[in-house]
């Protein structure tokens, strides 16, 4: 950079530092003077015209000559200085409402105050022109207070444009050191650039040692990526080759006919495709398309010998729905050996009839095994209904029931009644136990 050349954003200003410190002065509070009376409600409160015509302001030091009326009467007089007084009056309040407000430009509206309070002394005007310049002292007081607020402003904006550049720059430094997005982190030096060239108001030396670092760090942004895109290149090259590889093998085992160890070695060379990385796009497209072509020529073979077998499978499911029908008809309930013995015939027929299509094994296969569950459950029943220990459980049970009804039945006869309720309410209970044996047996 020349002695000419000024950094995108700067101003030509002053100054030392990378950034420039705020200062904050704490203000006093502008203390507002009560209103202005408006004059022309009372012009007479303020002043007063003579027999010959002669108008008077009263101020805090005696009455004032203001003016001469000699066109009407002296009240009409009073009213037109009064309403003068209202002119000024207006234009001082509208100052404080635009000061108040922010809307106001303080320098504009300091210059303004000065006038009015330069020219108050000597007035045409009739009314309260204590409370006027009192409230002209509150205006060049708001006015003085705006201007160092905007000072401040323009400091603390001094300030932020130095912070703001500073933490572009900082993050230029980062993405040249760390980033590997390169796109991204490119487009994002390009950004920063575009909004550096926004920001004003640094001073010129602080500006030129930032944009320094800014350029040296998008100078080495550009060294990293470039030697990053040559060893892609490289990579590429490898890819390249090793993809050319696969590509040879694949069309090599094409007219094998070893369909599991085949296929899933394809499976193998789809995954080492993948882990080969990407060569030069063209030459990428060019060898996956002769590989894919490979791949499906030798699936559509294998998929040729297969329909051939499925429909030989199919001719095998259709023997064992017929197998299926026959054993629909085993009728356990009738008799369970020779329903047993004509299963295990089935069953060796259905295994000798060989495979079916894959999409029918469950749907055969679960129909023969709900008819052996059939089967097996009638078995299952047909031995816990003769278990001896059920049996024995009820039998004893029943016993107990008996010897109790007989107890109460001998107490009663012998007018003995609270020994015939109690063995009356043992067997009670051991009928209930009763039941519920009787019933577990049944339900098996």
């Amino acid at each position: 950079m020349t002695e000419h050349e000024t950094t995108p954003g700067t101003t030509g200003d002053s100054g030392a530092g990378a950034v420039v410190e705020e200062t904050r002065v704490e203000a006093t509070p502008v203390v507002a003077p009560p209103p202005v009376p408006v004059a022309s409600d009372h012009p007479d409160r303020w002043g007063r015209v003579d027999e010959d015509g002669t108008v008077h302001v009263k101020t805090a030091d005696g009455e004032r000559v203001v003016g001469s009326w000699q066109a009407g009467e002296p009240a009409e007089g009073l009213a037109h200085f009064a309403r003068r007084f209202d002119d000024i009056r207006t234009e001082v309040e509208l100052l404080v409402t635009r000061l108040t407000s922010g809307a106001g430009d303080p320098k504009h509206a300091l210059t303004s105050a000065k006038h009015v309070q330069e020219t108050l002394g000597d007035a045409a005007v009739v009314g309260d022109l204590a409370a006027l310049a009192a409230r002209v002292e509150y205006v060049l007081a708001l006015a003085e207070k705006g201007l160092e607020a905007a000072k401040a402003a323009k400091d603390e904006a001094r300030a932020a444009a130095g912070a703001r550049k500073l933490e572009l720059v900082e993050e230029a430094e980062a993405l040249a050191n760390e980033s590997t997005q390169w796109k991204a982190a490119g487009d994002r030096l390009r950004a920063i650039l575009d909004e550096w060239k926004t920001i004003r108001g640094v001073d010129r030396k602080t500006d030129e040692q930032l944009w320094r670092r800014f350029s040296k760090a998008r100078d080495a942004f550009n060294r990293r990526r470039g030697s990053h895109f040559a060893d892609l290149d490289r990579q590429r090259g490898v890819a390249k080759n090793r993809k050319q590889e696969l590509v040879e093998e694949a069309e090599k085992l094409v007219d094998s006919d070893d369909w599991g160890p085949t296929a899933g070695r394809y499976k193998e060379l789809m995954v080492e495709w993948k882990a080969a990385g990407r060569a030069p796009k063209e030459a990428d497209d060019a060898l996956w398309q002769r590989f894919r072509a490979a791949q499906d020529a030798f699936f559509a073979k294998r998929s040729e010998a297969f329909s051939e077998r499925d429909a030989e499978f199919a001719a095998n499911a259709k023997l064992k729905e017929e197998l299926l029908a026959e054993a629909e008809r085993i009728d356990p309930s009738a008799d369970l050996e020779a329903a047993r013995q004509q299963l295990y015939r089935i069953q060796e027929r259905w295994d000798a009839i060989g495979k079916v299509p894959r999409e029918r094994v469950r749907e055969l296969e679960g129909k023969l095994r709900a008819i052996e569950e059939r089967v097996r459950g009638a078995v299952d029943a047909q031995w816990r209904r003769s278990d001896p220990e059920a049996e024995a459980r009820v039998a004893q049970f029943r016993e107990r029931v008996e010897q109790f009804e007989a107890q109460a039945a001998k107490a009663r006869s012998a007018g003995d009644k609270r020994r015939a309720e109690q063995a009356e309410a043992q067997a009670k209970q051991w009928r209930e136990w009763l039941a519920a044996a009787e019933q577990a047996v049944a339900s098996r």
